[in-house]
């Protein structure tokens, strides 16, 4: 066996925890960075506490309820329709299937699409509606606790009422309890829907609204965007004509209105009351409502008429006292008249005989 040969220029290996230590070594040019000195904080710096890191996205403010969960969804949907919504219907619905659903839904659509054709071809400036009149079934409980949030609950009086926090100072960290609440869900300037605030304005309110004694059930909201009296009237046709006075739709106009999915889905189906510009309305009021002629144009038309009416017989009352006096003033000057006429001539006569 050959002898084996070193040769000088041969790469000795190194240990395996030194070459550790050379893969981890600092480069020099960082090294030497730094001893540079910089400069030293001020003591204001020192003693200030850093503000609070905001532990939530201004997107998403903190909330008394949970914004991922389903009923903290549905409360934002429903106070958004109630505060966009100025005329809205309560229906009462019984276990109606999803086809008697479908098929209400059809003969909605069509009676306010044929609404909508009719202001057209009176050239009327008002928006089709059709597309935005819907019907949805609620959660009693949920949409009860939206009224009393949007028609309860003002954010400025709330918080004038309440009024801040305490503005003591920890001494630990010398920061007020205005910042320690800063970004939490106790923090007083949150007045969103689902926060704190909100929710402890209207908790003694439960079960005072005036819906409160209707929402009880399975409810049903049929929601106008704009107040419509004509809208208001095509789908009370559709839902209830007998309960309000209004003709049946006829076979030969509209055969599909007599199918057996709507007839049995509209047996089950009742007209609670109405929500009119935040107020609550009955049966009756709802028909008065619907049956307004020629919907918000008719009504001001009529607003119009009744002040022209007023104007004119105020003043025909103020002119009726003044014509009085001048016919009596005019029918004594006559008679006056007359009396001077019959003594000059008594006088004329007189003379004559002489």
């Amino acid at each position: 066996m050959p002898p084996r040969l070193r040769f000088a220029n041969a790469r000795v290996p190194q240990p395996r925890c030194q070459r550790l230590l050379y893969q981890f070594d600092i480069p020099t040019s960082i090294r030497y960075a730094s001893t540079v000195t910089t400069p030293a904080p001020l003591v204001e710096q020192m003693t200030i506490s850093p503000a609070p890191i905001a532990r939530f996205p201004p997107s998403q403010p903190p909330s008394h309820r949970s914004p991922e969960q389903r009923r903290s969804q549905l409360l934002r949907q429903y106070t958004s329709l109630i505060r966009t919504t100025p005329l809205m219907v309560f229906l009462q619905h019984d276990n109606l299937q999803s086809v008697e659903w479908a098929a209400i839904r059809r003969e909605l659509s069509k009676a306010m699409e044929k609404v909508d054709a009719k202001i057209a071809s009176e050239d009327r400036t008002v928006p089709a509606l059709a597309p935005h009149i819907k019907v949805q079934i609620i959660q009693t409980s949920i949409f009860e606790v939206a009224l009393r949030i949007v028609e309860h609950f003002r954010p400025s009086q709330s918080t004038i009422e309440k009024g801040k926090p305490p503005s003591a100072v920890d001494p630990a960290t010398q920061t007020s309890s205005e910042v320690l609440l800063s970004g939490s869900r106790d923090d007083p300037t949150l007045t969103h829907d689902l926060s704190r605030a909100a929710q402890a304005a209207v908790r003694n309110l439960k079960g005072k609204h005036a819906l409160s004694a209707v929402l009880v059930g399975p409810i049903a909201v049929l929601s106008f965007p704009h107040m419509t009296p004509e809208h208001l009237q095509a789908a009370l046709t559709v839902l209830a004509p007998k309960a309000f006075g209004f003709p049946q739709p006829t076979r030969r106009k509209n055969p599909e209105w007599h199918e057996f999915p709507v007839q049995n889905g509209l047996s089950k189906v009742n007209v609670l009351a109405a929500r009119v510009d935040d107020k609550v309305f009955d049966v009756d009021q709802t028909k008065w409502v619907s049956s307004i002629e020629g919907g918000i144009d008719g009504l001001r038309a009529q607003l119009v008429m009744a002040l022209q009416s007023m104007g004119s017989s105020l003043t025909n009352t103020l002119q009726g006292a003044s014509k009085s006096l001048y016919f009596t003033l005019e029918s004594r000057r006559s008679v006056l008249e007359d009396e001077q006429k019959e003594a000059s001539g008594e006088t004329a006569g007189e003379k004559k005989s002489e």
